[in-house]
């Protein structure tokens, strides 16, 4: 694994970590206001949420999102880990839009109108993805390069 992420590779992550670092933030000062109904909307698709509390929910929430924000825009932070982060990460938001009634038009994936917010997560799935399968397909060429 390398050290440092590739210099192309930086306006991706720091674009995405970004955006992701400051929904967290948000959340965090926020979060009286959004733990209503952003824990309403997660415990839907993912009924074990129902345990907790709208209020740890979304501090928890937001610190999570505020550290891998930070992970993808520090270049120290290896690409394959902060990839592997935002797919997974990521891959729970879109369960959200494929969960949640009414985000999408019936028989298909193609997003209602209250949908479409949602349905641009999968793009951070591809994102991280895309991160881990460069390194991944990096490490194996210079393996291959040894023999």
């Amino acid at each position: 694994m390398r050290i440092l992420a590739r210099a192309h590779q930086m306006p991706v992550r720091v674009i995405v970590g970004a955006f992701v670092l400051n929904s967290g933030l948000t959340k965090l000062k926020g979060a009286e206001e959004a733990a209503e109904p952003t824990h309403g909307m997660a415990k839907t698709a993912y009924p074990f949420l129902d345990k907790q509390e709208p209020r740890d929910f979304i501090r928890r929430l937001g610190t999570v999102e505020v550290a891998l924000g930070a992970a993808l825009i520090a270049p120290v932070v290896p690409s394959a880990l902060a990839g592997a982060a935002l797919t997974a990460f990521a891959g729970g938001l879109t369960g959200l839009y494929l969960r949640i009634p009414g985000m999408r038009e019936p028989g298909g994936l193609r997003p209602t109108e209250q949908g479409i917010g949602l349905a641009k997560d999968s793009w951070l799935v591809g994102i991280g993805s895309a991160l881990v399968l460069e390194e991944l397909g990096r490490a194996r060429a210079e393996r291959r390069a040894r023999c």
